[in-house]
């Protein structure tokens, strides 16, 4: 099995990228997803609300966006939720991994999380996409999605910029065209995994 890690920054096409993954074939999981299990998990609701106060909590859920509010305008706030949720993201990928392997040892497994390389799990992968978009087109993507440019610019400047992440690609992927553009490099890059993934289980 091959262990992808898929990565980049905020409104660089992640997910468009793991998604087309998926549809040629690979198992995909994303760890966005993840959390946003994780935050409905009464355990989990107590852990933030005894960190962030009952202002975070909404009928007994979470406040996403005041969370988010509190978080992106902070780091140390910041620091303090990813020592909540990420030990039971990292469960849950391993979890994946293991299923996979044991159901197809030939497999392409990949796992879309947003900081693998700030957290140093990129070390867990045998190699890593990264999909690239500069930070004008991150912001103007952000900025139609309806965040306002403050809001925009706070998501993308609490990521380790997307330039330095580039040192830490095995591949890289430029989304900076269209869908179809990209869709062509998703594909040359799956045959690249599947012949890997093939002289290793052989």
């Amino acid at each position: 099995m091959l262990k992808i890690g898929l990565t980049g920054s905020i409104g660089t096409g992640k997910s468009t990228v793991k998604n087309l993954l998926n549809e040629l074939g690979a198992y995909t999981i994303d760890a966005d997803n993840i959390v946003h299990h994780l935050l409905t998990e009464p355990p989990i609701i107590t852990k933030i609300e005894k960190e962030f106060g009952k202002e975070v909590i909404s009928n007994k859920k979470i406040d996403k966006k005041k969370l988010a509010q509190i978080i992106f305008s902070d780091p140390n706030k910041k620091k303090k939720l990813e020592n909540i949720l990420h030990p039971e993201v990292f469960k849950t990928l391993n979890h994946f991994f293991e299923e996979i392997q044991k159901k197809d040892p030939c497999a392409v497994a990949v796992a879309e999380v947003p900081l693998m390389i700030e957290t140093g799990s990129y070390k867990n992968y045998d190699l890593i996409i990264l999909v690239y978009a500069p930070k004008e087109l991150q912001l103007k993507r952000l900025i139609q999605k309806g965040m306002s440019k403050d809001e925009a610019l706070a998501r993308i400047n609490s990521q380790m910029d997307i330039e330095k992440k580039k040192r830490y690609a095995d591949i890289l992927i430029e989304n900076t065209d269209t869908l179809e553009e990209l869709k062509k490099k998703v594909a040359d890059t799956y045959k690249i995994l599947k012949e890997k993934t093939k002289k290793d289980c052989i």
